[in-house]
């Protein structure tokens, strides 16, 4: 295996059109100048916060650039040739062949009316690197190496029949079966689960390094690449901060922002203990979706004290969500009850009264559908103080400053319209919305998961002391267990619709584990080179001893 770079970039600089509200458009560059080497048989991550250019400079390792976004310098080249001035024909001959890419989301890049084996081989035959039987014994040799179940059958499935984390495995197969030279990884393990999660990265380690392929593997997690990157390029606003070995970048990080990414997730929150009798009572709730006999949650036992926060933990589909449902009404029970503030709550929303509507609200994991794109910032703030409060004019205005103020933002965002504002400030008008009902519960629904580390934790940062001001209890839904760790007084794991261990946060998270629990918290990436290869021994040395 050569040295010789596979891909090399020089000065790389990528622009955008915008266009301003009454405003003539305006070019503007996003990418500035940025250069960087990978050689075969290596995996050079890609990290930083959304806006860095991450999934931007892998798109234009395929000569690709998405949604107005165009290459306007420097220079792309791929098997010592530029990729850049060869014209449309030879980059559509090299896309799909010679340089693939794995999407964030597989279960949206798939065709759902097609089997996974026709999509899979699609490319592989279409650019003549194998005859359809060729294609095919390859694919199911990929399932095999990768994993998944049943791999002789497997490609027959359609999308919908396979989990999250197969699906995801599926695309890598997809991605490696016409054999390129360069793989683009594009946030492959972001939207699963942490024990999903390790079974992908594992399966595309060893995929990387059984095939020889070179990989650009973009993440905003740098736990996560660390188990699967030789070199690391961190990136801010388009722009490389850093640039070196894995070791290096970890170990020994040299600019202040690459010491804040490894810094992240530094909230020390001690656990409070119950003073007042429970904000909510969770009472043998067992419930199961209309049209079905099968119970999605069964005897569901939890408290949370005002001013505390519940951390409710667990892989997708153990039940944490559906929970949520109950506890707003949208889910009736079918046995139990859910105490509120001393009463009982009835099982419908629909019959609620409007103070239960006000004092328990929720804001939602994706801001970005959770809001009217149409209204602006004062409004979305403002509807709830109408609607709960009556207030209008000058009364409202002063309500709504003072909101933006308690999430850091300032009255400078009033007029402004969702479209206009990152992420995180997308998350803190939602947070701003729940709070001018004056709750004294907010369901908080994976808030943080859509979110990069470093505006995760601003946002947790700001929950915590909201929390201190207003004493509103949170029922935090997530599966990230740094953020449990960060944010929780007690915490309930659940796994199948039960809950499997509870208790506060000291108690939960202290030996011994049930099995769940266990397997759980040791599948967290750890920012340690190794880390992956190490859990994936024991729970190999595990299984051969059952």
């Amino acid at each position: 295996m050569t040295d010789a770079p596979l891909v090399k970039v020089r000065n790389l600089k990528i622009g955008a059109t915008v266009y301003p509200p009454g405003e003539r458009p305006q070019e503007i560059e996003i990418v500035h100048g940025v250069d960087f080497d990978l050689a075969p048989g290596k995996v050079l991550g890609l990290i930083g916060e959304s806006g860095a250019g991450k999934s931007t400079i892998g798109l234009a390792a395929m000569g690709y650039g998405r949604g107005g976004v165009e290459i306007t310098g420097g220079e792309v080249f791929v098997n010592g040739r530029d990729i850049l001035k060869g014209g449309l024909r030879r980059l559509r001959a090299l896309r799909g062949a010679e340089v693939t890419y794995v999407a964030q989301s597989a279960a949206a890049s798939f065709n759902p009316a097609k089997r996974l084996m026709e999509q899979i081989t699609e490319a592989t035959i279409h650019h003549k690197r194998a005859t359809r039987a060729e294609a095919e014994a390859r694919a199911i040799a990929l399932f095999e190496k990768l994993g998944l179940p049943d791999p002789q059958n497997f490609g027959q499935r359609y999308p919908h029949q396979v989990s999250g984390g197969q699906l995801q495995r599926a695309m890598t197969a997809l991605a490696l079966c016409p054999q390129p030279d360069l793989v683009v990884f594009d946030e492959p393990t972001t939207a699963l689960d942490v024990t999903t999660q390790i079974d992908v990265l594992a399966a595309i380690k060893d995929a990387i390094r059984d095939t020889g392929v070179a990989a650009l593997y973009i993440t905003h997690d740098l736990a996560v690449v660390a188990q699967v990157s030789d070199d690391i390029m961190v990136l801010q606003q388009g722009r490389m901060v850093e640039y070196g070995h894995t070791d290096q970048i970890i170990n020994a990080p040299r600019e202040a922002y690459t010491k804040a990414l490894v810094s992240v997730r530094s909230i020390e929150h001690a656990e409070k203990a119950p003073t007042q009798e429970p904000v909510l009572s969770v009472q043998n709730i067992t419930a199961r979706y209309r049209g079905t006999d099968k119970d999605v949650l069964q005897n569901i036992n939890v408290d949370l004290h005002p001013g505390q926060t519940l951390a409710v933990v667990g892989e997708s589909g153990s039940g944490k969500s559906t929970l949520a449902r109950v506890i707003t009404g949208l889910l009736p029970p079918s046995e139990g009850q859910i105490t509120f503030d001393g009463r009982v709550l009835t099982p419908t929303l629909a019959a609620r009264p409007l103070e239960d509507l006000r004092e328990l609200q929720m804001i939602y994991q994706m801001a970005d559908t959770a809001m009217n794109p149409r209204q602006t910032v004062g409004t979305i703030i403002g509807r709830p103080l109408e609607f709960y409060f009556g207030l209008k004019g000058a009364e409202k205005q002063k309500r709504i400053k003072e909101l933006l103020d308690e999430i850091e933002m300032g009255d400078g965002f009033v007029d402004r319209y969702p479209a206009e504002l990152s992420g995180g400030q997308k998350q803190r008008v939602c947070i701003a919305r729940a709070l001018a009902a004056k709750p004294k519960l907010i369901i908080c629904d994976e808030v943080t998961s859509a979110l990069d580390p470093l505006v995760a934790d601003g946002i947790l940062k700001l929950l915590l002391d909201l929390q201190k001001i207003e004493n509103v209890a949170y029922l935090f839904i997530t599966h990230d267990l740094a953020t449990v760790r960060a944010i929780s007084d007690s915490i309930a794991v659940m796994y199948q619709g039960q809950v499997v261990r509870y208790g506060g946060k000291s108690q939960v998270l202290s030996p011994p584990f049930d099995d769940y629990t266990d397997l759980l918290l040791s599948s967290v990436p750890e920012m340690k080179l190794g880390w992956l290869e190490n859990v994936i021994a024991h729970r190999k040395m595990e299984s051969a001893g059952h």
